[in-house]
């Protein structure tokens, strides 16, 4: 007996494509409005134009008796075909629509215009929609329908052909499934039982690494599954060659604006698919997709099971009070959205604020600025939560330094035995005309860290560059934030030199200095740098790497390393706390992402008036515990300029 297909829809598309597959099955053409057949094994919902609310009734009406389907409609001079729904897997026609406004460059005007749509409101027939072009679609139709009942994959499992009716050429765009799809998302409710964490072994690729996959292992569904310009979760990228290593942008598109994630290393291809993990790693960091959030109240009726708010550093009081500031100064009783961590040093699921567990794009009622501090994305969970302490390290080491003005011993770079640093270095020099200096910045934990500074030689340009790097292998360390120096290097030259009344006055107002861009063109001024004359100072002799910093432990299993780590911050008593914000979209491939959370550490962040330091005494302490200073500082000492971190 031949298969029965159900077509719903009206028009020269739906007339094509039951002509022809009414050749080898058996084809019921009705209205969505009637009563589906029982013997129907597949659907298709076919329209000339675009009618977003077809397609939305199309997945009401087929989920409940699993009926797979198949959409084809014209929009805006373009065909699209898909994707095959299957009622009982994630990825429906509301995702593929998702990604494909997304990956738009007018996707606020497309959403809402999907919207009205979807709604019923007006009519529209596609001006492109030419008999030809129909044509051309309903072969590609019937093609896929085939394969489906000949037992073959379908080049529409998550996949929608796109035709540009102009030309008659189509090509293929892969989507992935929207964690958060109220058609056909299963995403379980956040609990303290799923919040739990196990350290598992997890064998390094290397003993003298920190990666449990190789760039080699990943690359084959890096770019297939994540970046696509029509579809992806990813749409462009843009190589640099002006930089002096090769420097990628990958542009991740939010319905607030695009966002571009960079990757820089010795190859374009390697900083290629170090972008796509960073806008994966970005793109888990923006908002719960992981786990439905369930839980609203107030701290002072969970401070039982819950993180204290306080305790990661509140802006300035005065700050609170101004009146055009974007925060609300936080109050135990105000309810708020809680996601579960885990925390290592009370060994228990731990309830956090969503605005310190996730980016708080949105004012709302956030109550600090919080950034991607603690965010990391890694082939094991245990490889992202080291690479999410290493991040909390490096920030607080940098930031630490600079408001107590440390004078840290300075690093002979060429005491490494390590060729490829040697020749990173000289390349910066030659290429870009700056020197790079290096300064030891491990605070008390004891894991290597390196507060590092590109002086420009030239007279055009940046006069000085900032970055900071931590990680059990300084020498590690020293060449991360190497790629981090030379990918500013050039980048906004003509920008200061454009603006440069601007950063002037930045140095007599530092609350004029409200951006992550400000804080580093501030200080390519020349007349900025007797700021960093604490860390500058010529006269402190260089030391060798085996001079400051102990021999990495040559661990096999990260799992090892983690924990000595999170044990020397027990003996510390500072709490890891570890968000599991892995999502869907990654762990399909194996990959995790968590923000990681250090209480009492310094949070990085950018615009002065953010600033966030009170409550925070490590800042005060550490200082002396090291032996840079005879007493504990106080806060009316500490460096009152903004930070140079770019």
């Amino acid at each position: 007996m031949a298969a029965q297909i159900l077509i719903e829809g009206q028009g020269l598309l739906a007339d094509f494509v039951s002509d022809r597959l009414s050749v080898s099955y058996l084809v019921k053409r009705q209205s969505l409005l009637e009563e589906i057949p029982e013997d129907t094994e597949f659907a298709l919902v076919l329209n000339d134009a675009w009618n977003p609310l077809d397609h939305k009734n199309a997945e009401e009406r087929f989920r409940e008796p699993g009926i797979p389907w198949l959409r084809g409609f014209i929009s805006f001079g373009e065909g699209i075909i898909g994707p095959i729904v299957r009622p009982e897997r994630p990825g429906c026609s509301r995702c593929a629509d998702i990604r494909r406004i997304l990956a738009g460059p007018d996707r606020r005007e497309m959403w809402g215009f999907q919207m009205s749509r979807a709604r019923g409101e007006g009519e529209m027939q596609d001006a492109w929609a030419s008999r030809t072009g129909l044509s051309q679609i309903a072969a590609l139709i019937c093609n896929e329908v085939q394969k489906v009942f000949q037992g073959e994959p379908s080049h529409l499992e998550e996949r929608v052909f796109i035709m540009n009716l102009r030309t008659l050429t189509n090509s293929l765009h892969p989507f992935l499934p929207d964690p958060l799809c109220p058609i056909c998302s299963p995403l379980p409710d956040d609990t303290p039982e799923l919040a739990q964490i196990k350290l598992e072994s997890s064998p390094k690729i290397n003993s003298r690494g920190y990666r449990t996959r190789s760039m080699e292992e990943l690359k084959p569904f890096l770019v297939k599954d994540y970046l696509d310009y029509r579809s992806g979760v990813m749409n462009g990228k843009m190589q640099d060659f002006s930089l002096p290593f090769a420097d990628v942008l990958i542009n991740l598109p939010l319905f607030e604006g695009d966002e571009g994630v960079a990757g820089r290393s010795n190859s374009y291809e390697m900083s290629e698919q170090t972008a796509i993990l960073e806008g994966l790693e970005r793109y888990c960091g923006l908002e719960p997709r992981g786990k439905r959030k369930i839980v609203r109240d107030s701290y002072h009726n969970l401070e039982k099971i819950a993180l204290n708010p306080a305790r990661v550093g509140l802006h300035e009081k005065e700050q609170y009070r101004k009146p055009h500031f974007p925060f609300k100064s936080f109050h135990p009783d105000t309810p708020m959205n809680w996601v579960w961590g885990y925390s290592f040093l009370q060994e228990r699921p731990i309830l956090v604020p969503e605005l310190l567990a996730y980016y708080s794009l949105g004012y709302g009622e956030c109550f600090v600025y919080e950034t991607s501090n603690g965010c990391a994305l890694g082939g094991s969970l245990e490889e992202a939560i080291f690479h999410g302490i290493m991040e909390v390290v490096e920030r607080d080491s940098f930031l630490l330094t600079w408001y107590a003005k440390l004078p840290l011993p300075r690093i002979d770079l060429h005491s490494a035995d390590d060729k490829e640093l040697r020749l990173m270095v000289d390349r910066v020099h030659e290429v870009t005309g700056y020197e790079l200096h290096f300064y030891n910045s491990t605070m008390e934990h004891g894991i290597p860290s390196v507060w590092a500074l590109a002086k420009n030689r030239r007279s055009k340009g940046l006069n000085l560059i900032c970055a900071a790097g931590a990680n059990l292998d300084p020498v590690s360390a020293v060449k991360s934030t190497i790629y981090e120096l030379a990918g500013m290097m050039g980048k906004h030259d003509e920008k200061l030199e454009q603006n440069r009344q601007k950063y002037k006055d930045m140095l007599r107002d530092p609350f004029a200095v409200r951006t992550m861009e400000d804080h580093g063109l501030l200080y390519g001024l020349p007349e900025a740098e007797e700021r960093l004359d604490f860390i500058l100072d010529d006269k402190r002799p260089s030391r060798t790497f085996a001079e400051e910093f102990k021999q990495p432990p040559a661990n096999s299993d990260l799992k090892d390393d983690l924990l000595d780590i999170l044990n020397r911050f027990r003996r510390l008593n500072l709490e890891v706390i570890v968000v599991n914000q892995t999502t869907p979209v990654i762990e399909r491939n194996g990959l995790f992402c968590v923000k990681v959370l250090i209480p009492g550490m310094l949070p990085m962040t950018f615009g002065h008036h953010l600033t966030r330091v009170k409550g925070l005494e490590r800042v005060l302490k550490v200082p002396k515990e090291l032996g840079y200073k005879k007493t504990p500082l106080s806060y009316e000492q500490l460096n009152p300029y903004p930070h140079p971190f770019p």
